[in-house]
C-alpha cells in the first residue's frame, strides 16, 4: 500500500504538474477564478437555509449558516473529488496510453485540484467561527488534523471508483446518482436530535444511519471543534480513522490488482 501513495514524493513534480495541468483547465476562460470553488458551497447555503430554517422552520439553531456551511465544507469536497475523480482516467486516456508513469497519480492529482475548495471554505469559515462563536476558539485547531482523515478517505475512494471506471463505465454514472441521496441522508442540513421524535421513535434506524454510512461520523467529528466549541466524540474520530486507512488500502490494492491493465481497457 505504502508504495502506491509514496510514488506522489517520488514522482512530486510529475504530480504537481498534473495538479496545475488539471487547475488551468478548471478556470480556463472563468472570470472570478478560485471564486467558483467558494460560490458553489455559498449558493447551497443559502437555498438550505432558507427552506429548512426560515420557510420550513425545521431546524432551529444558532448561526444556522455557520451550522450549515461546516457539513458543507467536507461533503462539497468529498462529493465533487470522487465525482471527477471517477472519470478522470478516461479523460487522460491518450497520456495514460502514450507514457508509462504511475497512473494512480492522475485521480489523486483530480482529488488535490478539490482540496482547493476545501481550504478556501475553511479559509473564510475559521475566522468568522472564531468571531461569531467564541467557544470554538480552544476546538478549532482539531480541524486540521480530522481534515486529513477526510483527504486520506476521499483518496482511497478516488482511486476506488476511477480505476473501476476504466472496466465498468456506468460507476461515474452510479456515482452521481448515489450521491444525492447520500447527502440527504448524512446529517448536514440538521443534527440527528434535531429531528423531530427520532431518537425517541427509531433510535435503531439512526444508529444504522450513524454508524451505517461511513461518512457521518466524519462530518460530526468535524463539525463538533469547527461549529459546536467541543471536542469530538472517541467514538467518531476512531471510526473516521479506520475507514480512511480502510479505504486507502482498498484503493492501493484495486490500483495494483488493474494497473497493468488499464492501458489496455483505455
Amino acid at each position: 500500500m505504502v508504495g502506491v501513495y509514496a510514488d506522489l514524493l517520488r514522482y512530486r513534480e510529475l504530480f504537481t504538474s498534473l495538479f496545475q495541468r488539471e487547475l488551468r483547465a478548471r478556470f480556463k476562460g472563468s472570470v472570478l477564478g478560485l471564486g467558483w470553488y467558494l460560490a458553489y458551497p455559498l449558493v447551497l447555503m443559502g437555498a438550505y437555509t432558507v427552506v429548512f430554517s426560515v420557510l420550513w422552520q425545521a431546524v432551529e439553531l444558532r448561526y444556522y449558516p455557520l451550522f450549515l456551511l461546516s457539513g458543507l465544507a467536507p461533503w462539497v469536497f468529498f462529493s465533487t473529488a470522487l465525482q471527477s475523480a471517477s472519470r478522470s482516467l478516461l479523460l487522460s486516456a491518450p497520456l495514460v496510453k502514450r507514457v508509462r508513469f504511475p497512473r494512480q497519480l492522475v485521480p489523486l492529482s483530480v482529488t488535490a485540484t478539490h482540496l482547493v475548495t476545501l481550504v478556501v471554505m475553511l479559509a473564510v469559515l475559521v475566522p468568522i467561527n472564531l468571531v461569531l462563536l467564541p467557544e470554538t476558539r480552544d476546538t478549532i485547531w482539531l480541524v486540521f488534523p480530522l481534515g486529513l482523515v477526510l483527504v486520506a478517505l476521499t483518496s482511497g475512494l478516488a482511486l476506488i471508483v476511477a480505476c473501476a471506471n476504466v472496466f465498468f463505465r456506468d460507476v461515474e454514472h452510479l456515482i452521481s446518482a448515489l450521491l444525492l441521496p447520500w447527502f440527504f441522508l448524512t446529517p448536514i442540513l440538521y443534527t440527528f436530535e434535531s429531528l423531530p421524535g427520532a431518537i425517541q421513535n427509531h433510535g435503531t434506524l439512526i444508529e444504522v444511519l450513524r454508524y451505517g454510512n461511513f461518512f457521518t461520523p466524519l462530518v460530526e467529528a468535524i463539525r463538533d471543534p469547527l461549529y459546536f466549541g467541543r471536542l469530538p466524540e472517541a467514538g467518531d474520530v476512531l471510526y473516521s480513522v479506520v475507514a480512511a486507512s480502510v479505504a486507502l488500502a482498498l484503493g492501493a490494492f484495486v490500483f495494483r490488482k488493474v494497473d497493468d491493465d488499464l492501458a489496455v481497457e483505455l
